[in-house]
C-alpha cells in the first residue's frame, strides 16, 4: 500500500517550508528514515526522512516551491503499484472558483491559454495564472486533485516536463548572458535575507551610536584561561565575552530585551541572544543561545562554538533560530572597523562588533597602546532614545573593560 509524504511540522511557528533539493527521484529504491529531500525554513536546511520503504511512486511538490504544513510531497510504495486521484488528494489553500472552460474563454490577448475541445472543470486563480503564463493547454494536463482537479502541481509538473506548449505560444522567457554579464539566480536564503532586511528597515527606524572599548583585560583573561578551556574541549572566543558583556547591558538596562508593539513595550522576561553566522556565499544565519543569562563564561563558550559548527556544518533545526531577543554579529572577522547592521526583527537592537586593532590611546594624559574595538549598537527609535541606548552600549563597554 502507497505511503504518502506529507511536510512534518519542523518546529513551533513553522507553518511552510520550501522544497530546496530532492534527493531521490521517481523510480529511484529508498529505505524508511533515509533522507528523501532537503527543505528550508528561517534560512535552515532540513532533510526530510523517509517514512517506510518502497520506491518513488510520485514527487509532488516541486523544488523552490512553496508547502505548508500537512501538504503532500511524494508517494512511496511497491515498484509498479498504481496511485488513484485520491491517494494524491491535497487541500488547497487558494479560494477555488469557477472557471469557464478553455473552448469559451475569451481570447483577450496572448496571455489566455489556448481553445480546447472539451470541459476542464474548477481550476483555482493561481492554476489559470500559471497556465497563461506558461501557454499551457489545460486540457492536455491530468488532473490529481479531488475529483480529477488541476492543482498548481500539476500544471508545474506538465511546464517541466518538456512538452511543448499547445499552438504558437512562446516558451517562458529564459534570462541570458548579455554582453559578458552572467545572472546568478537568487538561493531561497538569499531571497529570504533580502525580504528579512527589507521589512526590517520598512518596520523600524534604525539609528546607530558607536563606541569604542578597550579589550585588554578580555584579551588577558582569555590568554591565562584558554587552555583550560581546550582541555575541556572548549574554544574561547572573543565571542563569548561579548555576549556576557551583552547579557550584563539587558539585564541593566530590559527594554533594550523588547520588541514593539501596538499596545505596549512587551519587555520578554528571557534573554536569548541571536549569534550571526557566516555561510561564506551562502549568506548568514543567526542561531539563538537561549536563557543566555544562566550561562557561565565556559558555558556561554560551549554554546557559540556548538551553533557555530552546526549553522557552518548545516545541521541546525529550526527551532535554533527562533526565540531571539536580541542579536550580536561580529562583523570584525572580515576585517571590518564598525558598520550599521539591520535590526533583526522583531527585536530592539543588534550590536555589531568591528575587528580588534591595537591603537594609541590617551590613559591618564599619557599615550598607551591598547587592544581597541569599535561597537556600533543600532537600536529601534520607538523603543529606545539616544540616551537610553548610549546607557546600554556603556554598560557593555565597562562591563569588557573591567573584566575580572
Amino acid at each position: 500500500m502507497a505511503t504518502k509524504v506529507l511536510v512534518p511540522r519542523l518546529g513551533e511557528g513553522v507553518d511552510e517550508v520550501t522544497v530546496t533539493k530532492w534527493l531521490k527521484q521517481v523510480g529511484d529504491s529508498i529505505n524508511e528514515l533515509e533522507p528523501l529531500l532537503e527543505v528550508n525554513t528561517d534560512k535552515v536546511d532540513t532533510e526530510i526522512p523517509a517514512p517506510a520503504t518502497g520506491t518513488v511512486l510520485r514527487i509532488i511538490a516541486q523544488e523552490g516551491i512553496a508547502a505548508k504544513v500537512g501538504e503532500l510531497l511524494a508517494i512511496i510504495g511497491q515498484p509498479g503499484e498504481s496511485v488513484d486521484a485520491g491517494q494524491l488528494a491535497v487541500e488547497s489553500t487558494t479560494p477555488v472558483q469557477k472557471t469557464p472552460t478553455a473552448q469559451t474563454q475569451p481570447q483577450t490577448g496572448n496571455n489566455q491559454p489556448p481553445a480546447s475541445t472539451h470541459e476542464i472543470g474548477f481550476i483555482s486563480p493561481v492554476v489559470a495564472k500559471i497556465a497563461a503564463e506558461h501557454g499551457v493547454d489545460l486540457s492536455q494536463v491530468s488532473g490529481t486533485g479531488m475529483s480529477g482537479r488541476i492543482t498548481k502541481n500539476d500544471v508545474l509538473h506538465y511546464v517541466q516536463s518538456g512538452k511543448k506548449p499547445a499552438g504558437n505560444k512562446p516558451q517562458a522567457m529564459v534570462v541570458m548572458p548579455v554582453a559578458g554579464d552572467q545572472l546568478i539566480k537568487h538561493t531561497t536564503m538569499r531571497k529570504s535575507i533580502a525580504q528579512h532586511m527589507v521589512d526590517s528597515k520598512h518596520t523600524s527606524p534604525h539609528v546607530l551610536t558607536v563606541m569604542e572599548a578597550d579589550m585588554s583585560r578580555v584579551a588577558k583573561h582569555r590568554s591565562a584561561n584558554k587552555a583550560a578551556f581546550e582541555r575541556d574541549g572548549v574554544n574561547l572566543t572573543f565571542t563569548a565575552y561579548f555576549m556576557m558583556a551583552i547579557v550584563a547591558g539587558l539585564k541593566a538596562y530590559p527594554q533594550t530585551n523588547s520588541s514593539w508593539t501596538d499596545e505596549g513595550l512587551l519587555v520578554h522576561k528571557n534573554i536569548n541572544i541571536g549569534m550571526a553566522v557566516s555561510l561564506g556565499e551562502d549568506g548568514l544565519i543567526v542561531p539563538v543561545i537561549k536563557d543566555a543569562d544562566n550561562l557561565s563564561l565556559l558555558a556561554m563558550a560551549r554554546s557559540v562554538n556548538d551553533l557555530a559548527a552546526r549553522s557552518r556544518n548545516k545541521k541546525l533545526q529550526p527551532d535554533d533560530v527562533k526565540g531571539g531577543t536580541f542579536t550580536l554579529t561580529n562583523h570584525g572577522v572580515s576585517g571590518s572597523l564598525f558598520a550599521f547592521p539591520v535590526i533583526n526583527q522583531p527585536q530592539a537592537g543588534i550590536l555589531g562588533v568591528g575587528a580588534m586593532q591595537k591603537r594609541a590611546v590617551v590613559i591618564d594624559d599619557a599615550i598607551a597602546i591598547r587592544p581597541m574595538v569599535y561597537m556600533s549598537f543600532v537600536f529601534d527609535h520607538r523603543i529606545l532614545d539616544g540616551a537610553s541606548a548610549d546607557w546600554f552600549l556603556a554598560k557593555v563597554k565597562e562591563t569588557l573593560e573591567n573584566w575580572a
